[in-house]
């Protein structure tokens, strides 16, 4: 069990002939539960410290987990509307493909309506492409943060063994 201050304090030693200087002996100890006192508290303020990083870290990295699943959700979406797009070219070749059989007439109208659906998958693309570059902003500002910045000053001092100063 380790020592306290109060264990120090308190501990008495056998007097013998010739013994110690109980004067000299008492306040030495004294310094000793000083600097004991000192140390503890310094160490409990570590303790605190260490304990308000590690919450950072873990704040940091579940921002780390949502940002790498809205990249993926974001990966999975733009291969859904891929897809998507795909499937409707394919079926808009097969209405072209029939259109031909058709008059001429129905060939117009048929090529009007490609146009606007066309047109139309081309605007939800840029909001789409809109809507995630600005994800991905606000994504890259949090991470360029000043507190990112403290963290990278606090690791790279601590690495090298220097005392931290923000």
């Amino acid at each position: 069990m380790a020592l306290t201050p109060l264990d120090i304090h308190n501990k008495e030693f056998a007097k013998g002939f010739r013994g110690y200087d109980e004067d000299e002996v008492d306040e030495f100890l004294d310094r000793i539960v000083k600097d004991y006192e000192a140390l503890i508290k310094e160490n409990m303020l570590l303790k605190q410290k260490s304990q308000e990083l590690s919450d950072k870290i873990e704040h940091y990295t579940k921002i780390e987990e949502t940002l790498h699943s809205a990249i993926i959700v974001a990966q999975q979406t733009a291969q859904e509307v891929k897809e998507t797009a795909l499937g409707e070219a394919e079926l808009i070749r097969k209405e072209a493909e029939q259109a031909t059989k058709r008059s001429v007439e129905n060939e117009l109208a048929k090529a009007d309506r490609i146009r606007q659906q066309v047109d139309e998958m081309v605007k939800q693309a840029i909001v789409f492409r809109s809507r995630f570059k600005t994800l991905l902003e606000a994504q890259l500002e949090i991470v360029n943060s000043e507190d990112w910045q403290e963290f990278e000053r606090f690791t790279s001092s601590a690495l090298a063994g220097e005392e931290y100063r923000p």
